[in-house]
């Protein structure tokens, strides 16, 4: 998925306990340099892709973590050369870490997928989908937390649509004077487009994120002969 050079700049993990909590307090306190930290939201990307395209995604339509990663070396090393009073520029490392969770029965069609991501260079946090509850914002939360109170922040990426998870939380971080910028897709993301202290970006401006252009249309952008809004799930859902 990526070259050998974009494989040894992101931070690869260490081995992590069969917990799932190990990553986060294994490398807290490894290295005195701050973190741009990537944090990726697997289940409300997921959701938000689908709703674009009507469907699962196909390859020519999944996200490429490669050119993510590049994307994030690019911030890094723009961030990492900025220096306010010392001469020296500040020791900036990247991190990208995704957020998923596993459905019970579906190790086997998701595996390929995690180790793929980890061979690039992310760190996975993969949690059991026992039930509603059991989502991975307040992990995400928290391993925000333990970055920024611990090795610091130079800068904070989060790859998600939840404002009501995550809005008031970044702002909190806005105002230590960190930048944060909020990855997703417009369609689905106004409470960041509309709030001045975060930078957003649309996952799809990120070069080379997609192989093809994403199919989307809408209701500010119609064609002028007008376009065909297909439905987001089959009529007959609703009898279940």
């Amino acid at each position: 998925m990526s070259d050998d050079s974009t494989k040894s700049e992101i931070i690869t993990p260490p081995p992590v306990p069969a917990t799932g909590k190990g990553f986060s307090e294994t490398i807290a306190g490894q290295s005195a340099a701050s973190r741009f930290l990537l944090v990726w939201d697997a289940p409300n990307m997921d959701m938000g892709l689908g709703a674009i395209l009507g469907g699962r995604p196909t390859a020519a339509h999944r996200p490429r973590f490669d050119a993510l990663g590049r994307w994030l070396l690019q911030r890094t090393a723009e961030i990492s050369g900025h220096t306010a009073d010392s001469e020296a520029p500040r020791r900036v490392e990247p991190e990208a870490t995704v957020f998923t969770n596993i459905v019970p029965g579906s190790a086997d069609v998701v595996r390929p997928w995690v180790d793929a991501l980890r061979n690039v260079g992310y760190a996975v946090f993969a949690k059991p989908k026992l039930s509603d509850d059991s989502d991975v914002d307040a992990d995400m939360l928290d391993h925000i937390e333990l970055r920024r109170h611990t090795v610091g922040l130079a800068g904070l990426i989060v790859a998600s649509a939840d404002g009501q998870a995550f809005r008031e939380p970044l702002l909190d971080v806005v105002s230590d004077g960190i930048p944060v910028t909020v990855i997703g897709f417009r369609e689905h993301a106004s409470w960041a487009l509309t709030t001045e202290e975060l930078e957003f970006v649309d996952l799809e401006d990120i070069p080379a994120v997609f192989r093809e252009p994403l199919p989307r249309i809408g209701l500010d952008s119609l064609p002028d002969d007008g376009a065909w809004l297909t439905p987001f799930r089959p009529l007959q859902a609703l009898l279940h």
